[in-house]
């Protein structure tokens, strides 16, 4: 693939890059937001080879290309005249004459903020599963040296996530990381902790302040951090350049880390366990039906580019309970998708389109499922629905069997270890075998007997030029 050659035509049909507010990627999708929308040429963009797809949502202009977007990525700042290492970490920001409702805008934010951090979150989610895998059939010995390394980084990221998520919002609003670090510190000092655990009772200034774990959390160090970079940004030009170095910090900290432990961590606490909590409980009235629904359904909120708005609550979910019902039942669709690929690959006498369905089934079954969304189920349909049919049943086996996840970051294969209690193998890893397996056999086979002629006409009309 010549990226240099996509770059070019992306940006060219976007309305060139003075078009363009700012841009970033995730996995499969290169978003921009542009400053006119009705500029970017859609059906052309469409015809670019390399380019599997168009969104427009969230007020992002999102252009799937599959795996190798950090490859186009870097081509496109290139082009931009932007430094591809800062944007992904700064300029990926929205301005905020952007169009886009209150709600579309905090979930832009707050996705900002997390999707820097979600590979390594995803690294030590995983070895930390393995962990416990290999000390449940008494492989490693959680008194060896080897086990206590390990351990550390992978519970490490963790436990100190508020100081690796207030660096990664103060890149994303543009403020000192290192106050948002001290900030984070704060909140998981020892000694701090150590009070919480003993049930103590503190005051500061004669006011009393309420406790919490901050360990695990997110909400609070990314609402304190927000408070920060306010009054930094207030205050910055009215203190005096000779004292600005460290004056600066001094006044963000006073102000905002007493506020945090009086008001802000404990309001945010109790809005990160409503959210588990009536996550839980949307998911208690029928776990059946729920994982039916959600393991057919979900990859219609993918098509749309909207699941990223999902992930802080999934994450929530994690730090809050521990566990999470909800990304278990996702897990399986990834499974369903890939099964579809494969199915359709082994019903195609045409050698690339065999290489089509079984390179981009292989892609799923390391959890990237948009090549498949968007060269085999939408364009042939069938594969889709033999996706629902799938999904859905092994989402259904998923609710019954109670599996959870006790992490979170991979997908598919790689969700494996974060089926894993930290207390030893349950029921949720023998669910997660079971409705994997399920959802990637019962998709291939439907797939296979839907998937016939006609599908290969549709293929070599698209190729033509012509609408499916």
């Amino acid at each position: 693939m010549d990226y240099s050659k996509l770059a070019k035509s992306v940006v060219s049909e976007i309305g060139g890059k003075e078009n363009v507010s700012s841009v970033t990627h995730c996995m499969t999708r290169l978003r921009f937001v542009l400053k006119d929308e009705s500029k970017a040429n859609t059906e052309n963009i469409k015809q670019i080879q390399g380019v599997l797809g168009i969104t427009v949502s969230g007020g992002q202009y999102q252009i799937i290309v599959g795996t190798g977007v950090s490859k186009a990525y870097e081509k496109v700042t290139d082009i931009l005249g932007i430094n591809s290492s800062e944007n992904i970490m700064e300029s990926n920001s929205y301005d905020n004459e952007q169009t886009g409702g209150a709600f579309n805008r905090f979930f832009k934010l707050i996705s900002g903020i997390l999707f820097p951090v979600m590979g390594v979150m995803t690294a030590a989610g995983i070895i930390k599963g393995l962990l416990a895998g290999l000390t449940s059939f008494q492989i490693l010995s959680s008194e060896s040296g080897t086990y206590q390394i390990l351990y550390a980084f992978s519970d490490g990221f963790f436990y100190f996530f508020p100081i690796i998520l207030g660096v990664s919002a103060a890149n994303k609003l543009k403020s000192n990381p290192y106050i948002a670090a001290a900030i984070g510190a704060g909140l998981v000092y020892p000694n701090i902790t150590a009070l919480y655990n003993d049930g103590a009772h503190i005051t500061f200034l004669q006011i009393p302040v309420v406790l919490a774990n901050y360990g695990n959390s997110v909400f609070p160090i990314i609402a304190a951090v927000a408070l920060a970079a306010y009054i930094e940004k207030s205050i910055k030009n009215r203190v005096p350049e000779s004292v600005k170095f460290f004056l600066t910090p001094l006044i963000v900290l006073i102000i905002t880390v007493p506020l945090t432990f009086l008001a802000i961590g404990p309001i945010m606490t109790y809005i990160s366990n409503i959210l588990a909590s009536g996550t839980q409980s949307i998911y208690s009235l029928s776990p059946v039906i729920t994982g039916v629904i959600l393991g057919a359904f979900w990859q219609l909120v993918v098509i749309f580019g909207l699941h990223y708005a999902f992930i802080p609550i999934l994450i929530n979910n994690i730090t809050t309970m521990g566990a999470d019902p909800i990304n278990a039942i996702l897990n399986v669709t990834v499974f369903a998708l890939s099964g579809a690929a494969i199915g359709f690959a082994l019903k195609q006498k045409n050698k690339e389109k065999r290489s089509l369905g079984f390179s981009t089934g292989m892609t799923g079954l390391f959890g990237v499922t948009e090549p498949i969304i968007y060269s085999i189920a939408i364009p042939y349909r069938k594969p889709f629905i033999a996706a629902f049919i799938g999904g859905g049943i092994a989402g259904g086996i998923t609710a019954f069997m109670n599996a959870k996840m006790y992490g979170f970051g991979g997908n598919a294969i790689f969700a494996a270890p974060l089926f894993i209690n930290p207390e030893g193998i349950d029921a949720s890893f023998t669910a997660y075998i079971i409705a994997s397996i399920t959802a990637f056999f019962v998709t291939l086979a439907l797939t296979y007997i839907l998937t016939g002629k006609h599908s290969t006409i549709l293929m070599e009309k698209k190729s033509k030029g012509s609408e499916i």
